[in-house]
C-alpha cells in the first residue's frame, strides 16, 4: 500500500499493482488529466508505471519545474521523430531538456536551414495530434547494441557500449519513433503541445573539437499557450538587449582574429563603463577596509604546482613557456599570489583580518564553441579578493561581504537570490571544518536575514560556498557574487598567524567575488540595462546640440563648462535639421540632451532633454549640473 499526497495537501492509500494513471484517475479524476507523472524518493516515474509497494507518491504538475523538464525532454522526443519524418538518413545523437527548453543533435544529409524549422515544427503538430503514447521497454544491453546497430544508430551504439555488461537498457517508443532514453515521459504527445523551434547550430560530438560536427535544433516549450508567448516575447526583448549587437553599435567593444577569439579589445566608450565600475568598486573596498595588491600575469610553474592547479586544473591551462629553461604558465587564478603576499612576513593575529583585494587578469582555456562575446571569454579580469581571518572572525568576515554585495547591486539596480553550497561527496577537510565553515556561512545569512536556498553537496571540493544569482531587468539569472571557505589552500601552503598564545595557527582563507570578472558583469550590464546606462554609468552624459551654425560657438562655451564641472560632455555641431540629432543621441543613449537655440543663447539658459523623460524645459546651466551631480552621486 502507498500514500499518494494531492496537490491539494490530502494524502490518499493506493493499492500496488494498478498503474500511476489509473491510481490517479480512481483517486483524483478531477485532475488525473493535467497530471503529468508522479514522484517517489526524489525519482519520477511515468504514469504507465505500476504503484509501488510502499511509499509516498508526489503528483508531478504541469506547472511544477519537474512538470515543465517533462515536457520539454518529451518535446526532443517529438522533434527527432519530425526530422526522421522529413529527412532520409538521420542518425541520432542526444536530445535533452534544458533550462526553458530542449535541443537534440542529428548528423543528417540534408544540410539544415532556418526556413526548415518551420517544416519540422508542421510535422511536430501532427506527431502531437496523433495523441501517441510514450511508452517504455526495457532490453538487455547486448540486444539493445544490436538493434541499434541493426537501424545504424551509431551514436547510441557508442554510448550503449559504455554501460555495464549487465545493464538493463530502457527504450521509449512513441509510434514508429524508438530512442534508447533513461526518462521518464509525459504520457502521450498531446502534453507536448506548447512548442517553439528556435534555432539552428553547429555542436561537437560530446562537446570534443575532435569528433563529428552534429546539427544542432534548439526549441522552447511550456505547459501553456500563454507561458510560451510569455517567453517568447521576452526572448525577442532579450535580442534587443544582445549586448554583442549593442556592442557594436555603441562602439562599446570588438573581438578580432587576429589578436585572438575571447579576448576583448575595449574601445573607448566601453572602457569608460569598465573605468566607472572599478573605481565604483575600489571606493566601496577601501570603505570596508579591503588593501589593494597586484600579482604578475605570469608565474613559474612551480606555484602552480604546489597550489594544485596542474594536478586539478590542467586542462584549463594554457600551455607553459619556457623562460631561462624554466616552464612559466600564465596565471588561472589569483590566489597563489596573494598566499605568497600574505607569506612575505609572519603574521600576527593582531594584523587580522587581513582583506586583500585585486582587479587580477587571469587566462582560461575555452573552446571555441562555448565562447561567446563578452560572457564567455579566454582572458578576463576578475574582482579578486581574499580574506584571512581568525576561525573566530570567520562569520563576520562573510557578513561583511554580504554586505558589500548588496550595496554593489543595489547601485547596479540588481535583485539577487542567495543560495548555500553544501559538502560534495568527493572533498578535502575534516567532518569538524566543513561543520565549522558551513556554519559560519549559515550564521551569517542568519545575521543579514537573508533567504537562502540550499545546494546539497553542491560546494566545491575543498569548501562550502555562498552563491548569489543577479536577477536582470527581463526576470534572467545572471551568475554573480560567490563567497567559499577554503579548506585546503592554507594547508598546502601552511598559511598560519602566531596566535595570543605565541603558538603558531591556521588561518582561515575566504575567496570571494563581488562582481565575477569585469568581461562578464559588463556585458550583462549591457544587456540589463539595454545599453541605456544610468548617467552615473554613462560612457557620454550630455550631449550639446545646437540648432544652427549661428549657436555653435555658444554650444562650445556650454561643452568646455560641462567639462570644467566634470561632466562626460560632448557636442553634435553637424548641419542637419535639430530632430535628426535628437534621433542621433537617442540611438546612442546619451541620458540628457542639450538643446541651445537662439533663445537660449540670448537668455544664457540651456534647454534640456532627457532620453526617456523627455522636454526638462529651460534653465539656467548651473541648476543643470546640480541636477546631474545629484543623479551620480545617488547612482539613480
Amino acid at each position: 500500500m502507498a500514500i499518494l499526497k494531492l496537490p491539494n495537501g490530502a494524502e490518499k492509500e493506493i493499492p500496488a499493482g494498478k498503474t500511476l494513471a489509473e491510481a490517479v484517475g480512481d483517486l483524483a479524476p478531477k485532475i488525473a488529466k493535467k497530471v503529468l507523472a508522479a514522484k517517489r524518493n526524489g525519482r519520477i516515474l511515468d504514469l504507465a508505471a505500476p504503484v509501488p509497494e510502499d511509499g509516498t507518491l508526489t503528483l508531478v504538475m504541469p506547472d511544477s519545474e519537474e512538470g515543465a523538464d517533462l515536457i520539454r525532454h518529451s518535446a526532443a522526443h517529438v522533434m527527432a521523430d519530425a526530422v526522421m519524418r522529413l529527412f532520409p538518413n538521420v542518425n541520432l545523437a542526444i536530445g535533452p531538456a534544458i533550462e526553458n527548453g530542449f535541443y537534440y543533435d542529428f548528423d543528417m544529409e540534408h544540410k539544415l536551414v532556418p526556413e526548415d524549422l518551420e517544416r519540422i515544427e508542421a510535422e511536430m503538430h501532427k506527431i502531437v495530434e496523433e495523441s501517441l503514447p510514450f511508452q517504455r521497454e526495457e532490453i538487455s544491453r547486448p540486444d539493445a547494441i544490436a538493434q541499434m546497430k541493426e537501424t545504424g544508430q551509431t551514436y547510441k551504439v557508442e554510448i550503449l557500449q559504455e554501460l555495464p555488461d549487465d545493464a538493463v537498457v530502457s527504450f521509449y517508443r512513441h509510434g514508429d519513433f524508438v530512442d534508447v532514453c533513461r526518462g521518464p515521459h509525459i504520457a502521450n504527445t498531446r502534453a507536448a503541445g506548447h512548442f517553439k523551434l528556435l534555432s539552428i547550430a553547429g555542436a561537437y560530438w560530446r562537446g570534443d573539437e575532435h569528433n563529428a560536427m552534429l546539427q544542432r535544433i534548439y526549441g522552447t516549450a511550456f505547459p501553456t499557450h500563454q507561458a510560451l508567448e510569455k517567453h517568447l516575447k521576452q526572448l525577442e526583448e532579450a535580442k534587443k538587449r544582445d549586448h554583442r549587437a549593442l556592442g557594436r553599435r555603441l562602439d562599446l567593444y570588438s573581438t578580432d582574429d587576429e589578436i585572438g577569439p575571447g579576448l576583448i579589445l575595449w574601445h573607448p566608450n566601453g572602457a569608460m563603463v569598465r573605468h566607472l565600475v572599478e573605481s565604483f568598486w575600489r571606493e566601496e573596498h577601501f570603505k570596508s577596509g579591503y588593501v589593494m595588491v597586484y600579482t604578475p600575469h605570469i608565474a613559474s610553474e612551480k606555484i602552480y604546482r604546489h597550489s594544485g592547479h596542474l594536478e586539478n586544473y590542467a586542462e584549463n591551462m594554457y600551455a607553459p613557456m619556457e623562460i631561462e629553461n624554466h616552464p612559466y604558465r600564465l596565471k588561472p587564478m589569483n590566489c597563489p599570489g596573494h598566499i605568497k603576499i600574505y607569506q612575505s612576513g609572519r603574521r600576527s593575529y593582531r594584523e587580522l583580518p587581513l582583506r586583500m583585494a585585486e582587479l587580477g587578469t587571469v587566462y582560461r582555456y575555452e573552446r571555441s564553441g562555448v565562447l561567446h562575446g563578452m560572457l564567455r571569454v579566454r582572458g578576463f579580469t576578475q574582482d579578486d579578493a581574499h580574506i584571512f581571518c581568525t576561525p573566530d572572525q570567520l562569520a563576520d568576515e562573510v557578513a561583511g561581504v554580504l554586505d558589500l554585495v548588496d550595496v554593489m547591486m543595489t547601485a547596479f539596480q540588481y535583485e539577487y537570490k542567495v543560495s548555500l553550497s553544501t559538502r560534495p561527496e568527493k572533498s578535502l577537510g575534516s567532518d569538524e571544518e566543513w561543520e565549522r565553515a558551513t556554519g559560519a556561512l549559515i550564521d551569517a545569512l542568519k545575521a543579514r536575514e537573508l533567504e537562502y536556498d540550499v545546494d546539497e553537496g553542491g560546494g566545491v571540493f575543498y569548501a562550502p560556498k555562498i552563491d548569489v544569482k543577479l536577477v536582470d531587468a527581463l526576470g534572467r539569472e545572471w551568475q554573480g557574487p560567490t563567497i567559499q571557505v577554503d579548506l585546503n589552500l592554507p594547508k598546502r601552503f601552511n598559511v598560519g598567524y602566531i596566535g595570543p598564545d605565541n603558538a603558531e595557527h591556521e588561518v582561515v582563507m575566504i575567496h570571494r567575488t563581488v562582481l565575477g570578472s569585469m568581461e562578464r558583469f559588463v556585458g550583462g550590464l549591457i544587456e540589463h540595462f539595454g545599453g541605456a546606462f544610468p548617467a552615473w554609468l554613462a560612457p557620454q552624459q550630455v550631449r550639446v546640440l545646437p540648432i544652427a551654425e549661428a549657436q555653435n560657438e555658444y554650444a562650445r562655451r556650454t561643452l568646455e563648462a560641462l567639462k570644467i564641472e566634470g561632466f562626460r560632455a560632448g557636442m553634435d555641431p553637424g548641419n542637419e535639421k535639430i530632430g535628426a540629432k535628437i534621433r542621433r543621441a537617442t540611438l546612442d543613449k546619451v541620458p540628457y540632451m542639450i538643446i541651445l537655440g537662439a533663445r537660449e543663447a540670448e537668455n544664457d539658459t540651456v534647454a534640456v532633454r532627457h532620453r526617456t523623460e523627455g522636454d526638462l524645459g529651460p534653465m539656467p546651466l548651473k541648476d543643470f549640473a546640480v541636477r546631474l551631480r545629484r543623479e551620480v552621486a545617488e547612482k539613480r
